[in-house]
């Protein structure tokens, strides 16, 4: 059964998610500050219960170190409901968040979401993509045009990703908002457009081709040359 690392300060909080984890079936793993968490963040977890509002070493700067060099699914546990926290933790690079207090169903449930949407990379073993000059390592986590390396947010990666396993394919903004944010991002399918033109700034504009393209009242389509 799937490892899971629980960041949480909240000492009854913890125990009971622990409890009723466990009795799920689950392996759990337990830190009561960012830098023990980002430590045990380490080991080989499946995903990652991480509150935002930790001693030490906050939730949201936990996840952007974690991003650096992981893509584990991550679902944030927050008291917070505010539209800008639950922005600013999506974009980090969570998959998904949970408002506290929270019943266990619906925790469980994002829980199972989000590990089978991992499981279809790691079942495949995906090995890099590419679009003419472009490359997309997921392994790697590593973006190359004509060789050379292309710095991308992990939201602008997990969008071209995206849009390179599907290749040719029409996608329409709700789709990509879908897919790359969650169902329940509070933004609007203008983030897909604001997001597109990073990635056009970071990649066509800098080998002169258009391989990201724009099918009018649909969405998007990446091909190989254009």
């Amino acid at each position: 059964m799937e490892k899971i690392l629980l960041i949480e300060d909240e000492e009854k909080m913890a125990r009971m998610a622990e409890l009723e984890l466990c009795h799920e079936g689950y392996t759990v793993l337990k830190a009561a500050d960012g830098l023990s968490g980002l430590a045990l963040a380490e080991k080989d977890v499946d995903l990652i219960l991480l509150d935002i509002m930790l001693p030490g070493l906050s939730g949201l700067e936990v996840l952007r170190r974690l991003r650096k060099n992981s893509d584990v699914p991550v679902i944030l546990l927050t008291a917070r409901d505010a539209v800008v926290d639950k922005v600013a933790g999506l974009d980090a690079g969570a998959d998904d968040y949970i408002t506290k207090p929270f019943a266990i169903e619906e925790l469980l449930a994002r829980i199972r979401a989000a590990l089978r949407k991992q499981a279809p990379r790691r079942q495949s073993g995906e090995g890099t993509l590419s679009a003419g000059p472009l490359t997309l390592d997921p392994a790697r986590h590593e973006v190359k045009v004509n060789g050379a390396a292309v710095e991308l947010t992990n939201r602008e990666f997990e969008l071209l990703h995206y849009l390179m396993q599907n290749k040719g394919l029409v996608l329409s903004r709700d789709t990509l908002l879908e897919r790359v944010w969650g169902y329940e991002y509070p933004g609007g399918a203008n983030t897909v457009d604001v997001y597109i033109r990073f990635l056009r700034g970071k990649i066509d504009e800098k080998i002169g081709v258009r391989l990201i393209q724009t099918v009018r009242g649909v969405g998007y389509r990446l091909t190989d040359e254009n």
